[in-house]
Formats: C-alpha cells, sequence, structure tokens
C-alpha cells in the first residue's frame, strides 16, 4: 500500500514537472476560490450595509478595495460576487457533464436515440449561447435556478457531441466485443468500459465549460438577466461602476481582475489537462520535442564543422565527399 502510494505521488510529481500549466492553473484557481470562501468571514462585513456617507472611497486600511456607490465594502461584495459565479459554474458543470455524457452514450449505442438526441443538440448548438441564456432567463425569471438551468441547456449539447464520439470510437474496440462474448450486458460495457474511456475528454471539456460558465454568468447579471441586486455578483458590480467609472476606477479594476484570475487559471487547468490526458497530443508533443532535438543537433554538428569544411562546403553549410579534379595531372 505505501508502495503504492509512493509511486501514485511520484507519477503526480512527474506530470506536475512535465505540464506546469496544471500547476499555475491550479494555484491562480485555487487562490481565487480560496479568497472567495474565506475572506467575507474574516472580514465580518455586510456585503449589503450601505454607508451613504463612505460611497466612493479610494481603497484604505479600513477598505482595501475602496467602497461603492452606496458606501459598501467592495472587497466583500467582489469576493462574495465571485463565490456566486463559482458556485454557478460548479453547478452547470456538474449538471452539463452529467446530461450530456447520458446523451452522448444513449446516441452512440442505440440509432434511434440518436435520431432524436443529436438533432436536438444540433438544434441548440445553432442558437448563439447568450441569446438563448437570455431568452431562458427571461421566461423562468432572474435568479441563480433561472441562470444555472439556462447555461446548462446551452452548454450540455457540446459536452454530448464529445461523449457520442469518444463512445462511437470505443463501441467498435475488440474488448467490447470481447466483453458482449463474455456475458456482459450493454449497461454493464457502458459502465465499466465507455464512460471511464470518454471520462479524460469530459474533464478536459469540464474545465473549459467552467470557465466559460463563469464569463457567461457575469455576462447575464451584467445585462440584467442573472443575479438581481442587491445580491453581489461579479456582473452586477461592474453594471453599477459604468456609471462612477471616471471618478472609482477601483470599481472596475477589482471585480475584472478576480474574474480574470479565475478565468486564466480554469484554462491554463485546462490546457495541461488535455495535454496530460490525451494520448494524441502527447505523442504530437513527444514527436514535436524529437524533430527539435535532432535539428538542434543538425545546426550544433554544421557549426562546430564549418571551420574544417572547404569554402564551397562552409558556405553551404553541407559536408562534401572527397574533391577529385578531373583533367589535372599530378606530379
Amino acid at each position: 500500500m505505501r508502495a503504492r502510494a509512493g509511486s501514485a505521488r511520484r507519477s503526480f510529481a512527474a506530470a506536475l514537472r512535465a505540464h506546469p500549466a496544471i500547476a499555475v492553473g491550479a494555484a491562480l484557481f485555487g487562490a481565487v476560490l480560496l479568497c472567495a470562501l474565506v475572506v467575507p468571514v474574516l472580514w465580518g462585513v455586510d456585503p449589503n450595509e450601505m454607508a451613504v456617507a463612505q460611497r466612493l472611497r479610494p481603497p484604505s486600511p479600513a477598505h482595501p478595495l475602496g467602497t461603492d456607490e452606496f458606501g459598501r465594502d467592495l472587497l466583500v461584495r467582489v469576493m462574495v460576487g465571485a463565490r456566486s459565479s463559482l458556485a454557478v459554474g460548479c453547478a452547470v458543470v456538474t449538471l452539463s457533464s452529467v446530461l450530456g455524457t447520458a446523451m452522448g452514450v444513449l446516441a452512440a449505442w442505440w440509432e434511434p436515440w440518436d435520431a432524436v438526441l443529436m438533432r436536438v443538440a444540433e438544434g441548440l448548438a445553432a442558437i448563439p449561447g447568450i441569446l438563448l441564456a437570455i431568452a431562458l432567463v427571461a421566461s423562468l425569471g432572474a435568479g441563480p435556478p433561472s441562470v444555472v438551468v439556462a447555461l446548462t441547456v446551452v452548454y450540455t449539447p457540446g459536452v454530448a457531441r464529445i461523449v457520442r464520439a469518444s463512445a462511437l470510437a470505443t463501441r467498435g474496440r475488440t474488448y467490447v466485443e470481447a466483453s458482449r462474448v463474455n456475458g456482459a450486458s450493454e449497461w454493464r460495457i457502458l459502465r465499466t468500459v465507455v464512460v471511464p474511456e470518454a471520462l479524460p475528454a469530459i474533464v478536459v471539456q469540464a474545465s473549459f465549460l467552467f470557465a466559460q460558465a463563469v464569463v457567461a454568468e457575469a455576462s447575464l447579471s451584467f445585462l440584467g438577466a442573472g443575479i438581481p441586486a442587491p445580491d453581489a455578483s461579479l456582473g452586477n458590480i461592474l453594471h453599477a461602476s459604468r456609471a462612477v467609472m471616471a471618478k472609482a476606477p477601483w470599481m472596475v479594476v477589482a471585480p475584472a481582475t478576480v474574474m480574470m484570475l479565475c478565468v486564466l487559471g480554469l484554462n491554463l487547468l485546462g490546457d495541461g489537462l488535455r495535454d496530460a490526458l490525451d494520448p494524441r497530443v502527447r505523442t504530437a508533443a513527444r514527436g514535436t520535442r524529437r524533430s527539435g532535438v535532432r535539428a538542434a543537433a543538425a545546426s550544433l554538428a554544421r557549426t562546430l564543422a564549418a571551420p574544417l569544411l572547404p569554402g564551397r562546403a562552409r558556405r553551404t553549410g553541407t559536408i562534401a565527399g572527397p574533391v577529385r579534379a578531373e583533367g589535372c595531372e599530378t606530379g
């Protein structure tokens, strides 16, 4: 058991060394998540408590990020807004991954389901995502549950197409046929073979969807179709900052910086996971590294051999064979 745990730790450390984007992305996202969870509790200030006499104060020891147009502490409001955005993103990613996986597997394994589910997914994907989300939120009413439902409908078709492609590739494998011959049911094959094969692609897609969901929630709140005021959200804080942008630029900088760090961390994490989990990317990267090493070695060899070459070979960078002067007599 100890040897297995030590091997797992070594493998994890080797993966981090080979793909530093995973460590950087996880650190950025973890820092934002930790601040969003801890800062409002430690600061002990009500994010909706107004103090009109303190409105639009610049950053100070009492208010590290300044105050907004109603005198509310901007640090607490930004962290609470980040927590709301992360909660919405987590819910959207979870629901989209589960529903998309179910749709993709059913569509790949049974053709009648494919004709129905994929046509529905293609129809939803044909509508611009932000317009579809605004329409759904307008019909369901503003609030976090409506935003989660709307963004789940927007992002589920993409996950379904990815899982369907992976399941179709797995369907014709030899070990799937061997499992059928050994008496395994279709549901057992789906649970133990097909879904695990698609899991790396689902994990990578989930990290990118998380970043997209955070931006989409902020966009909806900025447009007034997301989390309504006075509840804090990165989007409605940015919306409120438009009127006082010239007088209080910190109202724009604080929520925009938090959102940028969160999205950057998630995108770096997704890129690193894709490079680490996708065998095609690993093979391409390994081939690129090898070709780069060979090219560098050839260039170094030409540089070192240049002083020893004849004039024409030195100019062309090639090593010529023995030179024979035809038509000349030697004494």
